[in-house]
């Protein structure tokens, strides 16, 4: 017994393949952590010495579950285990305190290649299946629907094993409060663990009761943000050495961070981007724009078809988990797109193009809806599902498919022991920069870029032949926000008109089909129909995309919309005693604990994202409550910030905007529009723009129309520069 579970710790701290910066443990919480490890410690004592085609008809399928009701291409999945799954939902909840069963509770998404093996190995078992239904009322939660059910058990497991990821599986108590979890399980391991649960509530359920409790106030300690009392004081020496102390672990040679797997984590590279722009720091400027490059050189881009996968799992950014995810590529959009105006560097235009052209091709409906993502595994030919299968490459074939060019091609992409991966599969992945390959091999660049282009639509000609990865087609409010957001920036960078007719197909979606006539958002849309209740991420990744609408079109609408849904949030999600927004709406069921997301990942915090809307609309609005709220919010999480930057990027960018000059640039006049568009060829992080073509009563544009002329009107910290008309004499009013 004591092995077995001697065992499962292994698994839990080595055998899962998480989101790892999403899943480091907040350094308030270390205390809890230990705490618990300890209740934990007792616990595994005690348990130790005690003795998938939804269209098909269901008659096709040798089981079905609840699930089969869901929209979720991850539970639809499942609605064919022999499992007994049911959805998340107050009826199954219900049940289990009838029954007095425990819960297993099992959180994942579509994409997830060990979500899929765990289904594989267990779910799929009618031996495991009898013991789950025999014993627990099983529940399935695709995490991207469900966040605020995702952060409670994740804390939960965080706190019991001090690692987490998905899958994600927990046992709780009929009441929801979690008791026992972990990860990713081989078969042996899980069912050992199921048997032992089961048999300690039988005999002794007063222990799990005991570690519940415990459990409970560490789940809702972790989320705790303390109201700082101290002065409020943003300065650039902090700034200055929450940098360096990051800079200490930065991979200056094959860049990111000093760790595997590796993570593109676009928010910190955006604010180093700014940063380094800002104070004119040459060496973290070169920092950035090198791992910029071996990101996009690396094969977690995606030389054939465009678009990023979701993370590197070595330490050259060469072999990806090969999932796709809406998000990842709308950060990535935005973060290529400014630094092309940093450096010009051609590389990161196409860059940006290819895996916009990416995103329209396999993850844009006929609305302008954007998908959630593509699968890490497709079908090999014979039929199995292996991770990475249609994007990888033998030797053999591509000697056939490129002919004449193979040997040149093998040497731009490595089709070489630097480009192998594993089975005499290759990864594409290049090395030289264009310009020293050119050199190299003695071809003219103009050569090179015809050949390549036809490399890539012979490939992709032949790829999409092969069966194709899994498609999660719901659409999620946040993500399809960062989106529209990545598509304007590079529209203001690249001037595409493509580009801003996307980001407002989009936007109109949001505002017709997800925004409610109160104000409020649904977070879920699938097959014409909207659901679930919004959460803070949804309305503040909106509220950020449409006050870039409106900074990119100069249409009040969409500054207003934000404004309103600026003004829900501060109704239905803001805690007034400590000024911070809670993850779900006042409106939303009651979890165990209501959660606070505070620091940045993969995706900035809603609330970093809140308070950076906060301050903007501030400015637009003459709302001293808003950018005091904004402040506050900061000053709340400034104490965490240093010993850990790099989760806190979005707040330090909003502390850089009150600690440097920040820019309100307003242009008014007839031809607004079109110099706002030259204005935006430069780089300029530290501003917000607004104009009109008309007289406006709006805070910033109020008295400023000059009939016959387009002015530009340069202020920061309430003082105004004299008006000049052209974008060029406007930039030099700038540091």
């Amino acid at each position: 017994m004591l092995f077995i579970f001697l065992g499962l710790f292994k698994y839990l701290s080595s055998n899962c393949y998480p989101d790892t910066d999403n899943m480091i443990l907040k350094n308030k919480s270390k205390t809890v952590v230990h705490n618990m490890m300890r209740y934990w410690s007792i616990l595994i004592i005690i348990m130790t010495t005690s003795c998938t085609s939804q269209n098909k008809p269901p008659m096709e399928y040798a089981y079905t579950n609840d699930l089969v009701n869901e929209t979720s291409p991850y539970l639809l999945q499942h609605a064919h285990n022999p499992v007994n799954w049911k959805p998340w939902g107050e009826k199954a909840l219900d049940q289990a305190k009838k029954e007095n069963k425990l819960i297993i509770i099992s959180i994942g998404y579509a994409a997830c290649h060990w979500c899929h093996v765990m289904e594989h190995e267990s779910f799929e078992d009618p031996e495991v299946a009898k013991i789950m239904n025999s014993n627990y009322i099983n529940i399935k939660v695709d995490r991207e629907e469900r966040p605020d059910v995702d952060q409670v058990y994740m804390n939960a497991v965080q706190l019991m094993t001090g690692s987490g990821g998905w899958p994600l599986n927990v046992i709780t108590l009929p009441d929801g409060r979690p008791v026992w979890g972990g990860t990713y399980f081989p078969k042996g391991n899980w069912v050992d663990a199921l048997k032992q649960v089961s048999d300690l509530y039988q005999k002794q359920p007063d222990k799990l009761l005991e570690y519940a409790d415990k459990l409970e106030q560490g789940i809702k300690a972790v989320d705790i943000v303390e109201v700082n009392t101290d002065e409020i004081n943003f300065d650039k020496e902090y700034i200055a050495t929450a940098v360096d102390q990051w800079s200490k672990n930065f991979d200056h040679q094959k860049g990111g961070t000093k760790r595997v797997p590796k993570f593109m984590m676009p928010n910190n590279y955006t604010f180093l981007l700014r940063y380094a722009h800002q104070t004119k720091d040459k060496d973290l400027l070169d920092f950035v724009t090198n791992t910029l490059i071996k990101i996009s050189y690396g094969g977690v881009y995606d030389h054939v078809g465009g678009g990023f996968a979701r993370y590197s799992t070595d330490g050259k950014w060469h072999v990806p988990h090969f999932e796709k995810m809406l998000y990842d590529n709308a950060q990535l959009v935005s973060l290529y797109s400014d630094a092309y105006l940093v450096t010009k560097d051609p590389w990161f235009k196409e860059v940006v193009y290819e895996t916009l052209e990416f995103v329209s091709r396999e993850l844009t409906n006929k609305e302008g809806a954007f998908y959630s993502s593509l699968d890490a595994d497709s079908k090999t030919p014979t039929g199995e599902l292996e991770e990475g299968a249609y994007y990888v490459w033998t030797k053999e074939e591509l000697k056939t498919l490129i002919g004449n060019d193979y040997d040149l091609f093998a040497n731009y992409y490595n089709i070489n022991t630097y480009g192998l991966w594993e089975k005499g599969n290759y990864v594409l992945i290049r090395k030289d920069d264009t310009e020293d390959f050119c050199k190299a091999h003695n071809i003219e660049g103009q050569s090179l870029s015809k050949k390549i282009e036809n490399w890539k639509e012979i490939l992709l000609k032949h790829r999409e032949k092969r069966s194709r990865p899994r498609l999660d087609d719901k659409t999620l409010t946040s993500w399809n926000a960062l989106m529209v957001k990545g598509y304007l920036d590079a529209y203001r960078v690249f001037g595409e008109e493509k580009f801003l007719k996307a980001a407002l197909k989009n936007g109109n979606f949001i505002k017709n089909k997800q925004l409610k006539k109160d104000n409020s958002l649904y977070h879920n849309y699938k097959d014409g129909k909207s659901t679930i209740n919004g959460y803070l991420e949804d309305y503040a990744m909106v509220i950020e995309a449409f006050i870039e609408l409106y900074q990119n079109t100069l249409d009040d609408e969409w500054l207003d919309i934000s404004k309103n849904l600026t003004e829900y949030t501060l109704n239905h999600f803001l805690d007034k005693e400590k000024n911070i927004f809670y993850f779900t709406s006042d409106e939303d069921p009651a979890l165990i604990a209501r959660t606070i997301e505070s620091s940045d990942n993969v995706i900035p915090a809603s609330n970093s994202v809140m308070a950076k809307n906060l301050f903007l609309l501030s400015h637009y609005y003459d709302a001293s409550d808003y950018k005091k709220l904004s402040e506050q919010m900061l000053h709340n999480i400034q104490p965490q910030i240093t010993s850990y930057a790099s989760g806190y990027s979005n707040w330090l960018d909003l502390m850089v905007n009150y600690s440097y000059n920040f820019y309100e640039v307003v242009v008014v006049g007839d031809d607004a529009k079109d110099k706002l568009q030259e204005f935006n060829t430069t780089y300029v992080p530290n501003r917000l723009l607004a104009g009109s073509t008309s007289e406006s009563e709006k805070a910033l544009l109020k008295n400023r129309f000059v009939e016959d002329e387009t002015l530009f009107y340069i202020c920061v910290n309430n003082s105004c520069k004299y008006p000049v008309d052209t974008p060029e004499a406007a930039l030099k009013l700038l540091d």
